[in-house]
């Protein structure tokens, strides 16, 4: 049956809490929910949390939020995985988002490996300013513009390690990357985790250490797979 989280409940909890009351429910696309007062009781959780947890379903495709009307259950999913994501992925004719997910893991793993040793000063001051310019964008919700700095950020470190053939792989399939980048932002609450990532990667290249960059930046798109529901073996 279904379980009240604490009144510590974070959204991720909140989350999974509705997902649980609509599959032990037996609600059904088109069905309505019970009022967001009346989830937030019962969920045991603020209405901010509620709030941040429908956001998310809403980018899931699990439910519909319209204000004055209600939240509807749009269609019950199973839990996310590679081979049945909850999200759309426009690429899907010519590469998986799994497969991209792993293809960045060896190449930008190796890249920011690289980088680490060649970054000048200038390159670190360029840097930081990437990931301050993230953190606005990221705070406000911008999440396009934090996608297009996040693919600048991976950008300037394949060009630093001077692998001109990971650099084209990576430039000439833009689209493909940036929207990698942007997918992990379907989980909103989240979102300040890619933030974090960055910041960490950065302090492994200001160090100027090879094993810690490449372990730090695998890490990040693990865990940035790991948001969408994709989990991979390293």
């Amino acid at each position: 049956m279904f379980e009240t989280p604490t009144r510590s409940a974070v959204p991720e909890q909140a989350l999974q809490a509705i997902q649980q009351l609509i599959r032990d429910g037996g609600y059904q696309a088109g069905d309505a929910l019970p009022s967001q007062r009346d989830l937030a009781e019962r969920l045991g959780v603020s209405r901010a949390s509620l709030r941040e947890a429908l956001s998310s379903l809403s980018a899931l495709g699990v439910v519909s939020v319209h204000p004055g009307k209600g939240v509807f259950v749009q269609a019950a999913k199973p839990a996310p995985s590679a081979e049945s994501p909850w999200f759309a992925w426009p690429f899907a004719a010519q590469i998986g988002a799994a497969d991209t997910f792993q293809l960045r893991y060896v190449l930008e793993g190796f890249a920011a490996g690289q980088a680490a040793n060649a970054l000048t000063a200038d390159d670190l001051d360029a840097l930081e300013l990437n990931v301050e310019a993230m953190r606005v964008e990221l705070r406000a919700g911008n999440f396009e513009a934090a996608a297009q700095l996040d693919f600048a950020f991976h950008r300037r470190l394949l060009e630093a390690g001077g692998n001109l053939a990971m650099l084209h792989i990576v430039t000439s399939s833009e689209a493909i990357f940036v929207e990698s980048q942007k997918l992990p932002f379907i989980r909103p609450e989240r979102a300040m985790e890619t933030w974090q990532e960055h910041r960490k990667i950065l302090r492994a290249l200001a160090r100027h250490s090879p094993a810690a960059a490449q372990k730090a930046m695998q890490e990040h798109i693990r865990n940035a797979a790991a948001r969408c529901g994709i989990v991979f073996a390293a």
